[in-house]
């Protein structure tokens, strides 16, 4: 953004105009009347401070969950809801000036508008209704926590949610980056924009991971084929960061309708997104099919607002997106950017060329409705039918229920390609042949049902190797343009070879094999090991010392295991904290300088070379500093950022455990931990990191959800807005 000299003069009416405006603003938010005779709710908080919401109707629940999390983490609910309403930018400055363009670049609203009404069903309309309401009710009663002019919201803005977040979780954002980058998007390497610093900048920026989950975690179900006692086991454990507002938050909801739910809840879900019911639960993996393509448009060289398609010279539609950005305190400077569509869809003009994106699930609302129905369900034929729906552009499934029924489904939707053209590329932009209007029908993706073997799993892994052989799905009925991944994880190998060698799982196992902390011995780990052992670091002191401890090293992240702190901080030095780089691809001499630099770290920040390894991986929460195992792509996942000190401070991996098992009667129980405790960002709540210590010592909390039992470990019960 570049802004001319003005007067003085003018800048002082600028200033006026401003804060005048913002004070309008600031006026109160008008506190509902008789809410008590609208909603009957009831809030229950069990002594870990989890919500469990009893509401006569489902609309009820909604109205209830939406303020429970709100007393929890309203900062982050509103930034959701500033995010979709395109208005990020005024609350984080020019770094929020991406998503607003995005907002308006995929007509977000204009879908949201045109289909709200038409495509979701009149229950899922008053869903959505009543819990925008629950947080309205909420800003009303706390003013100065709210953002001024954000209200009232309504039900589109929570169906908004969810459309805003899908593009981004396919990657739109990750095109835009490059897009708006010096290169071209075919070069793959973002550097910061040359032709529009400020959206160059803001694609550059962490303002789409406020907003947006990008998770890797593991969904694993035994049925009674394998299991020791005759029942079915489910666990359902997503690897999210461990602060800010993409963590998970645990709720249980409650209706006489029919709805009894607990689980993982994103900030501005009125749904359980993975969990359980007394019948069935799921668990969602990210899976990562090629779910979008670039084209580049042919400019008429006479008009810069057409392009050619099929033969014809065609208009672009275009529109100028408002984009107010917040520069100081209450001052905002409104900028506007072109924003173009064609046939494929979103289209942006750069200054090497017209590029156009298309994406999977273009023009779905209904995504809220089918994990409503999902919640909702109570036979694995009306949970299929949910799921049929296919709104969801990806995410795995893992399934089981009382009934000993086990699934797992690679949930996608993966756009049927003309075979003859090389997707990973940028595409012709002139042609029908590239426009592709379909995709593969929902009962062809990838799935195992009840396989014999008796265990399903996936780590974020292909699906071709969910469970033994010959029952996975096989890689040759699938072509290559959908771009199904074929990688395999740690933690899919460690499953795998766990689950295989075990024909008889008890509970207990089950819960040791979730935590599982070795890395397998075809694993990335395993391999980077063997090529430190078999590359000298030189004349290096520390190096050759650091080399003998890890030759003796077990491949394991204990707590107490004394190589894992030379793996692991090696390990991240040298193919990146999320282990991106291929171990066999690293030189020699980037082998021997990251290796050398971590022995260096143990030597000069602990004193040993061979510390605790729950001396340098740590759980550190406000004065909560705990000491634990696990590491990066374990079944037991950890991740940390390296700190001055040489500790690991653990920052995303495993952050909401939900284990569940139906026995041989079908009856459910279920046990989890969170990271750190219910109250989000609340420092001041009891349930800030309460169950930190359970989680650093691999033990699990129970979940209630029989209003007894919580009523015995009730802490406080109220109706939203009477809490005390």
């Amino acid at each position: 953004m570049v802004m001319k000299k003005v007067s003085a003069p003018f800048l002082v009416f600028f200033c006026i105009l401003t804060l005048s405006s913002a004070c309008k603003e600031s006026s109160p938010i008008p506190v509902p009347s008789k809410m008590k005779e609208k909603y009957d709710v009831r809030i229950l908080r069990d002594c870990w401070g989890v919500p469990h919401v009893y509401g006569k109707k489902d609309t009820d629940v909604a109205f209830g969950l939406a303020y429970a999390h709100a007393q929890d983490d309203f900062k982050t609910m509103q930034l959701i809801m500033a995010a979709v309403d395109g208005r990020l930018a005024s609350v984080l400055g020019r770094k929020g000036a991406g998503n607003d363009f995005l907002v308006h670049l995929i007509r977000l609203w204009d879908t949201v508008n045109a289909k709200y009404g038409t495509d979701l069903s009149p229950e899922t309309r008053a869903l959505c209704e009543a819990y925008a309401e629950g947080i309205n009710y909420y800003a009303a009663l706390h003013p100065g926590e709210a953002l001024k002019g954000l209200y009232p919201i309504g039900g589109k803005h929570i169906v908004a949610g969810f459309v805003h977040k899908m593009p981004l979780m396919v990657g739109v954002d990750k095109v835009l980056k490059e897009l708006f980058a010096e290169k071209k998007p075919a070069d793959r390497k973002a550097v910061l924009s040359r032709g529009d610093t400020l959206l160059g900048a803001a694609f550059q920026s962490d303002a789409f991971t406020l907003v947006t989950p990008r998770t890797g975690s593991n969904g694993l179900a035994v049925s009674p084929r394998r299991s020791a006692g005759g029942h079915t086991l489910l666990a359902v454990n997503s690897h999210q960061p461990w602060e800010g507002p993409v963590s998970w938050y645990e709720a249980h909801l409650h209706s006489e309708e029919g709805l009894n739910v607990v689980g993982g809840i994103f900030p501005g879900a009125p749904v359980v997104l993975h969990g359980h019911n007394e019948h069935l639960g799921w668990a969602h993996t990210n899976n990562y099919p090629d779910l979008i393509d670039v084209y580049e448009l042919k400019i008429n060289p006479e008009n810069p607002g057409q392009y050619r398609y099929d033969g014809k010279w065609v208009d672009l539609e275009t529109r100028q997106a408002p984009i107010k950005v917040k520069i100081l305190g209450p001052i905002s400077w409104t900028v506007k950017r072109e924003v173009l569509w064609s046939v494929y869809g979103p289209t942006v003009r750069r200054p090497d060329g017209v590029y156009a994106i298309r994406y999977a699930g273009m023009g779905e609302v209904r995504q809220v409705e089918q994990w409503y129905r999902m919640d909702r369900a109570r036979t694995m034929a009306e949970w299929e039918k949910a799921v049929a729906m296919a709104t969801l552009p990806m995410f795995n499934c893992t399934y089981a229920d009382g009934k000993g029924n086990i699934l797992y489904l690679y949930q996608a939707l993966l756009p049927v390609r003309d075979g003859s053209y090389d997707w990973k590329k940028n595409l012709p932009g002139d042609t029908p042949r590239t426009l592709w209007t379909s995709y593969l029908p929902h009962d062809r993706l990838p799935r195992v049902k009840n396989p014999r073997s008796g265990f399903v799993q996936n780590c974020n892994n292909t699906p071709y190797r969910t469970t033994l052989d010959p029952e996975n799905p096989r890689r040759a009925d699938y072509a290559p343009a959908f771009g199904i991944e074929e990688k395999m994880t740690n933690r899919a190998m460690r499953a795998l070879e766990l689950f295989d060698a075990d024909p008889s799982i008890t509970l207990e196992e089950f819960n040791t094999y979730k935590y599982d902390m070795a890395y397998s011995k075809k694993s990335k780990m395993a391999k980077l090991v063997k090529r430190i052992l078999a590359t000298a670091p030189g004349d290096d002191t520390v190096g050759k010392e650091a080399l003998a401890v890890l030759k003796t090293w077990d491949l394991k992240t204990d707590p107490d295991n004394r190589g894992a702190a030379a793996g692991v901080l090696a390990f991240t030095l040298i193919l990146g904290p999320e282990g991106g780089k291929d171990p066999d691809k690293v030189s020699d001499g980037e082998l021997k300088e990251g290796f050398i630099k971590a022995a260096g770290i143990l030597r000069k920040r602990h004193g040993r070379l061979d510390p605790p390894w729950r001396e340098v991986n740590r759980l550190i929460r406000g004065d909560v500093d705990l000491g634990l195992g696990g590491g990066p792509d374990v079944l037991h996942a950890v991740r940390g950022d390296l700190g001055k000190d040489g500790r690991l401070k653990g920052v995303t991996g495993d952050s909401y455990v939900l284990l569940v098992r139906w026995d041989r009667h079908g009856r459910v129980r279920s046990e989890s931990v969170h990271v750190y405790g219910s109250a989000t960002i609340n420092k001041k709540s009891p349930h800030y990191a309460d169950q930190s210590p359970l989680f650093v010592q691999r033990k699990l909390k129970p979940v209630w959800m029989n209003e007894k039992d919580i009523r015995a470990n009730l802490e406080r019960e109220y109706f939203p807005g009477e809490e005390k």
